[in-house]
């Protein structure tokens, strides 16, 4: 009885999410935040507390202001950081594509930079590196919808003269279920479609490879858009997971295909990471996994210019 009820609670979250998800409206100005900056600390308060509790709490303070400043100002103040142990990855010319749903697309970003891959540009621009990664993304796109996109001419074009492919593909897969199955939802659903997400999920790799097999493809991961409100639901909580563990089990089948995880990025804090619709990061979260995405391109190039030793 206590999982329906939970069921029933997770059921009414995901509609309600996706109704927001589909008919929230776009706003085009960018939103401006008042800048609230702490100028001094009580003195007894200091004496009263523990320091290592003040320096939390002085460095909660300090990401407030960042966030809290006109994002167009905060993103030019915090963009050189992004990029900092990469330069050298990019130091030789790239080309870049990104393919996928709204998370590459951009939704939710308020500045309407073109979400993660709006933030990867703009620090090439800021640090001088002449790269532009050309967005392929689309609003609402599951993974059957992108092995078709494969076939046009312009995105198979752009994939066989990428460096490097980036995707974000799955979180709609999930909604379908979601939709499908609103009335009576259980995991069962969830279980089956993985099965079918995989298959797609490999098609679509197969598909680049064949396009260009030279390419370096990056899988980027879910997140989990309720886990700051209904953390509490372990289901909900197991079936991202599961996703997750499934897509990264299929970016290690093939020798040229990563996985890049975000669920870490959005959970445990206390800044708000997400859009006005609680589903999409806002431009905060995507500055998050526009870092680790550059982490992670960057640790490639490490490994691959490492050294071979002659056998003997």
């Amino acid at each position: 009885m206590k999982g329906k009820k939970v069921w029933i609670i997770f059921s009414s979250l995901i509609l309600v999410s996706f109704i927001l998800y589909l008919f929230l409206p776009v706003f085009n100005q960018p939103k401006v935040e008042t800048v609230s900056v702490v100028e001094k600390v009580n003195d007894e308060r200091i004496e009263s507390q523990p320091a290592e509790t003040i320096e939390k709490e002085e460095v909660q303070q300090e990401e407030a202001i960042i966030i809290n400043k006109p994002v167009s100002a905060a993103i030019k103040e915090k963009v050189r950081a992004i990029i900092e142990g990469a330069i050298e990855f990019f130091s030789h010319d790239k080309k870049i594509i990104s393919i996928g749903d709204s998370l590459t697309q951009g939704v939710g970003d308020e500045t309407e930079s073109g979400g993660y891959v709006g933030v990867l540009n703009h620090t090439f621009e800021e640090n001088n590196i002449n790269i532009s990664i050309e967005n392929f993304g689309k609003r609402g796109n599951r993974t059957d919808q992108l092995l078709k996109r494969l076939e046009k001419e312009e995105i198979a074009s752009a994939i066989k003269d990428a460096d490097i492919v980036l995707v974000t593909i799955g979180a709609n897969d999930i909604m379908r279920v979601v939709r499908n199955n609103y009335t009576n939802l259980s995991i069962e659903p969830f279980e089956e479609e993985r099965v079918e997400y995989v298959k797609r999920l490999k098609a679509i790799f197969t598909k680049i490879n064949e396009l260009n097999p030279d390419t370096e493809i990056y899988l980027i991961g879910f997140y989990n858009p309720f886990e700051r409100f209904f953390g509490d639901i372990e289901q909900l909580e197991m079936i991202l997971t599961n996703w997750n563990t499934a897509g990264e089990l299929v970016t290690e089948e093939f020798e040229n295909v990563n996985y890049i995880p975000t669920e870490d990025l959005f959970s445990d804090t206390t800044i708000n990471l997400l859009a006005d619709d609680n589903f999409h990061p806002n431009t905060s979260g995507y500055k998050l996994i526009a870092q680790r995405v550059l982490e992670y391109l960057n640790e490639y190039n490490e490994e691959a210019d490492l050294p071979i030793e002659d056998s003997e």
